[in-house]
């Protein structure tokens, strides 16, 4: 049997591979050989740890929205007005981490994936709703209730459309431009509020 930090630090190796694997095959499309292969072991080991390569994929989403999650914290513990945490939560979304190439062609699985996996489209509704959480919180300081849900679902799906344009479409804006387009919209939404929002340009 594994020891207990071993067993954690496989896992995690097989959770990077896993991304690494996905951002090579742009698709859910590799093996869990070509996974353990990645991560220094055999398929049987990763069986060992994951029963399916469907329960790879899901330890890897967890990771990557626990990661963008810290980010979230980090950044908005740094905020100290409704415009800086909203600016915070778009750079944290539209962040150079989440925005480098295998985790958005995880990221664009994970959307597929939610179509007919019921464990990975309620892992992407917690996503959906934190993010709409966390930005009507902060949109409700400027904005009726009714007008901070409509503006927070404006700028989820700004966001999403800008991940799969990032992995679909040549010439789709840099991560520094999306994060700008994306305020610009927030500003217009905001009228005076929105002219404290931080990196716009």
């Amino acid at each position: 049997m594994p020891r207990v930090g071993q067993e954690a630090a496989r896992r995690a190796a097989l959770v990077d591979a896993t991304i690494a694997e996905i951002g090579r095959a742009g698709s859910l499309d590799v093996t869990v050989g070509q996974i353990a292969r990645r991560a220094g072991m055999s398929s049987a080991l990763a069986h060992y740890y994951f029963q399916s390569k469907d329960a790879i994929f899901l330890a890897a989403m967890r990771h990557i929205l626990k990661e963008f999650a810290a980010q979230v914290r980090r950044r908005m513990g740094q905020a100290k007005t409704p415009a800086q945490r909203l600016s915070a939560i778009i750079d944290a979304s539209l962040g150079r981490e989440q925005f480098a190439d295998e985790v958005v062609a995880a990221w664009l699985v994970f959307y597929v994936q939610a179509q007919h996996s019921p464990d990975a489209a309620r892992l992407l509704r917690v996503y959906a709703r934190r993010l709409h959480s966390n930005l009507v919180h902060e949109l409700r300081a400027c904005l009726p209730l009714e007008r901070a849900h409509a503006v927070a679902q404006g700028v989820a799906a700004m966001i999403d459309g800008f991940y799969i344009r990032h992995a679909l479409q040549d010439g789709a804006p840099e991560r520094s431009q999306a994060r700008a387009l994306v305020k610009d919209y927030l500003a217009l939404c905001l009228g005076p509020c929105g002219a404290a929002l931080e990196g716009r340009h």
